[in-house]
């Protein structure tokens, strides 16, 4: 998901107008199990095995849903996983595409 300002920076590049129906949500837009969720998602910490991403490491969860005080600690955790499977997508599609551009540069 682009932010705000980066949406509005490609448009200003691009000599578009801003569509509304495009604009990127704002965190603060969404409901509040889905910001706690996005909370808690960038608390976790990354898991990685050599170059190789696993997802969040989700040992201090408990931990963190008593901190901030979640109350629907089930919903707010049933978002934190869809989040974290987007990121983990684009992350992985991201590091392929890395290994591929590497492979290619080494055939040249």
């Amino acid at each position: 998901m682009l932010p705000i300002d980066t949406y509005l920076r490609i448009c200003e590049q691009t000599g578009e107008d801003p569509d509304p129906m495009k604009m990127p949500p704002d965190r603060s837009e969404f409901p509040k199990e889905v910001q706690e969720a996005f909370l808690l998602h960038d608390l976790l910490p990354d898991r990685w095995v050599e170059s190789s991403y696993l997802g969040k490491d989700y040992s201090s969860l408990d931990t963190l849903l008593r901190i901030f005080k979640i109350e629907d600690q089930q919903e707010v955790v049933l978002f934190l996983k869809h989040i974290e499977a987007r990121h983990s997508t684009k992350i992985n599609k991201e590091l392929a595409r890395k290994q591929k551009s590497s492979e290619n540069k080494k055939k040249v």
